[in-house]
């Protein structure tokens, strides 16, 4: 008898934890035609995986259903641009009404609390994307106004308020549904194409709570894990840019090169200690670069005698080309280096040179004073060194 008990109780959990699992999405749409079809699609990591589709019935009616292990997005859809997308808790019973030709933006939803947070949120982006609009018809009536600039500063300064405000909404959106997969979706909202509410970096902290919070509830769903993978690839390249910062950041000692000159001696950069040193990052095919050597060649010819000098480091691939170059733009009284294995050359990681031409200025220790001074800027933070 103990045992038939046990048995009993142990299938009442299995089918109760079998029936939680289930969800059903019905409801009643006006206006649809009839033969008309709407179709579920369930949002993977980064993609749409069509789901299911339905006739709606000749009343407006229609019925979704199936399984789910934990909340699951779902885009309700009649056609690619006329949807509603939905947060389907297992155990949810959705009903909804709508007009058919405006999924989106006449829903009434019961049953669905992660969807009503959803559409409660839209809402008050629809609002924001609104007064934007009314800002961008204010600029169109006074694009010929001889008070035009005055007018974009106050349209800026408004539009400044008003994307603050939804920045500032999102951010307690958040925090009231840190538990809810509400949350991940308010991270990736858009105010206008590619303008994001939330800045990846001044609102990190945000990124980092849900991705963790969500994480540890839900480490199988797609969505979560897309997010978590995301975010452990930008912390990653936030850590290597710290250091990359704090070895070539103002202030710190030039990291020390060793490498070949056009006779082949080896020159190091830390021969230079004592002097101001631009250190120069150039090669014979970069136009930019070309075009700012005459430039150094001026500056040179003022400041070399005061304790200036130049430590140029080629990203060419031959020893032909970088020479030519030298010759070419008349830039032989400085020093020159260059070990020829354009990017894959051992300053590239060394400095974390990304583009061409770079430059460090450092002073007589060594230690980098400024970056990327170029033209005018260079011009003028020599003059205060030296003048």
């Amino acid at each position: 008898m103990i045992r038939k008990t046990t048995a009993l109780f142990i299938l009442a959990i299995l089918f109760a934890g079998c029936g939680d699992q289930k969800f059903r999405i019905s409801g009643e749409l006006d206006g649809a035609s009839p033969g008309t079809f709407i179709y579920l699609d369930k949002l993977g990591g980064m993609n749409l995986e069509p789901y299911d589709s339905v006739m709606i019935s000749d009343d407006g009616s229609f019925e979704f259903s199936g399984e789910i292990e934990y909340p699951e997005f779902f885009l309700l859809r009649m056609t690619e641009s006329n949807f509603l997308t939905t947060l389907v808790e297992p155990g949810e019973n959705m009903t909804l009404t709508a007009n058919a030709d405006s999924l989106g933006y006449t829903a009434d939803v019961e049953g669905s609390e992660g969807t009503a947070k959803m559409i409660e949120y839209d809402l008050r982006l629809q609002e924001a994307m609104k007064e934007l609009q009314k800002l961008s018809q204010i600029y169109e009536e006074n694009i010929d106004s001889p008070d035009l600039e005055q007018v974009m500063n106050e349209l800026d300064a408004r539009a400044h308020v008003i994307l603050n405000d939804m920045n500032e909404y999102t951010r307690d959106f958040i925090d009231e549904n840190i538990e809810s997969m509400v949350s991940l979706i308010a991270l990736y909202k858009q105010i206008t194409p590619q303008v994001y509410i939330l800045n990846i970096d001044k609102d990190l902290d945000y990124y980092k709570r849900v991705d963790s919070t969500l994480f540890a509830l839900y480490p199988e769903s797609e969505p979560v894990k897309t997010l978590h993978s995301q975010m452990e690839t930008l912390i990653a390249n936030l850590d290597a840019e710290a250091a990359r910062t704090a070895k070539t950041g103002i202030g710190a000692i030039a990291p020390d090169i060793a490498l070949p000159g056009p006779e082949g001696d080896t020159i190091r950069l830390s021969s230079t200690r004592g002097q101001y040193v631009l250190l120069d990052f150039w090669a014979a095919w970069c136009a930019p670069c070309r075009t700012e050597n005459p430039h150094l060649v001026e500056l040179y010819k003022i400041y070399k005698q005061k304790g200036f000098e130049i430590y140029q480091v080629s990203l060419d691939q031959t020893r032909e080309a970088w020479l030519n170059g030298i010759k070419e733009d008349k830039i032989g009284d400085w020093i020159h280096v260059s070990d020829l294995k354009f990017w894959s050359s051992s300053v590239v990681p060394l400095y974390g040179i990304e583009s061409i031409p770079a430059n460090y200025l450092l002073d007589t220790d060594g230690r980098i004073m400024a970056t990327n001074l170029r033209g005018e800027d260079l011009t003028r933070k020599l003059s205060e060194i030296f003048e």
